[in-house]
């Protein structure tokens, strides 16, 4: 286990990394999005809705909206914070792997806490806490792609963190639907899971930073830091603002999707359908990611991957606001699954091509995950906003559809990668 990877700690990884790396690496994304996707699809929800006394479907959007919206506070602090500590830290197990075994404890403790909570407050720290550890953990584990995988092999290797996310929906909506039944039993199936997957991972190399090469860290630093002048590197200001806007377009359009069908379609058989609707978004997002990625390696380009992906997510977004039928949310989650699978997988090359700084990968990173944790946290908030004030789903799908084209516009002025 304390096998290192000293020298060039900062320079660019030119040796491929081995298929029992991205084996453990693909285990380890599946736990982490069961133990995060599952409660936002399904445990949370019905949590917060049991705890209501009023029977208006709104309040319950509403009130779930307010609880992500804080988390997603947590997540912009503790995503970069995290990874500049793990910048400097000189354990003998590596930069990266203890903040993945902090991060993972903490997930999954604030997750088991969490499925004993039966009041709106404690549900919304304990979620907070649960994603704070989900932060912890996928900044110091999203480096490890800019330590130790070669630019050549990165779209692939990033499509094998998006392929699990949409297994882990699918896999962990079922098994708390129709295995592990009730709040407790099925947020304690989820921390169990991701220890267990995210283990094997923790035993591989890590690199090792000497003390010597140990930068200063100050409060003071640490919050300068966070500031990177899009100025200065305007190819990692578009690529962040691009995730942003997607991100947000892809959880406009996927968070309260229990909602639209229950309240929206008035669909009787809701859970269900939600259910095939998430196994066509999964089957999508596999191919993309893993194919597109590995077509992005091989022409060398990610740009114009990222702008179609944005695109089509822009379309399928659209066509839940104008069609609200269950056979058109169907062939939308197909699209959306085709365009996300690939915008993850390609985006996530592009990010650790634009970094401004080898020394703060994992900071630059954080940064980089805010984007794309945030708008899920968030845009319920937002989400529920909308649904409130128009009375129905058609103003937060074209809110959606808006976001992702914005998004495919600003990738699209990236200039130092192809």
């Amino acid at each position: 286990m304390t096998e290192t990877i000293v020298p060039a700690v900062y320079a660019e990884p030119t040796r491929k990394v081995t298929g029992r790396w991205i084996a453990f690496f693909a285990i380890a994304w599946l736990g982490i999005w069961m133990a995060q996707l599952a409660p936002i699809q399904k445990l949370l929800p019905d949590q917060v809705q049991a705890q209501l006394t009023s029977t208006y479907w709104v309040d319950s959007v509403v009130a779930f909206g307010i609880i992500s919206g804080i988390s997603g506070v947590c997540a912009i602090v503790v995503y970069p914070l995290t990874g500049a500590l793990s910048d400097r830290t000189t354990s003998r197990f590596g930069r990266r792997r203890p903040w993945m075994a902090i991060g993972a404890v903490v997930f999954a403790v604030s997750l088991i806490l969490l499925g004993a909570q039966t009041t709106i407050v404690g549900i919304g720290v304990f979620w907070s806490l649960a994603l704070s550890g989900f932060c912890i953990l996928t900044a110091a584990l999203t480096a490890t792609i800019s330590d130790q995988v070669p630019v050549d092999q990165r779209g692939y290797v990033s499509g094998w963190l998006s392929a699990p996310q949409a297994i882990g929906i699918i896999l962990g909506v079922a098994l708390v639907t129709y295995v592990f039944v009730g709040s407790l039993l099925g947020y304690t199936a989820m921390a169990v899971l991701l220890l267990i997957l995210v283990t094997p991972f923790l035993f591989l190399p890590d690199a090792v930073l000497p003390p010597e090469l140990k930068q200063k860290m100050t409060v003071r630093s640490i919050i300068e830091s966070l500031w990177i002048s899009p100025r200065e590197h305007p190819d990692f200001g578009w690529t962040l603002l691009s995730r942003v806007l997607v991100n947000f377009g892809n959880a406009f359009g996927t968070t309260l999707l229990l909602y639209f069908l229950e309240f929206g379609l008035h669909d009787k058989s809701a859970e269900d359908d939600l259910l095939v609707l998430i196994l066509i978004y999964m089957v999508f997002v596999i191919i993309a990611s893993l194919v597109m990625g590995r077509w992005s390696d091989r022409v060398g380009r990610r740009k114009a991957f990222v702008f179609l992906s944005s695109a089509i997510q822009g379309v399928a977004a659209l066509l839940l606001a104008f069609v609200p039928d269950l056979s058109v949310a169907m062939v939308a989650a197909g699209l959306l699954g085709l365009g996300y699978g690939c915008f993850l997988s390609v985006d996530q090359a592009l990010a650790t091509q634009v970094l401004p700084d080898p020394e703060n990968r994992g900071k630059d990173l954080g940064i980089m995950n805010i984007a794309t944790a945030v708008p899920q946290a968030i845009a319920p908030l937002i989400g529920a906003g909308v649904v409130a004030a128009m009375g129905g789903f058609m103003g937060l799908f074209i809110m959606s559809g808006v976001f992702a084209f914005a998004g495919a516009l600003a990738v699209a002025r990236v200039k130092a990668v192809r």
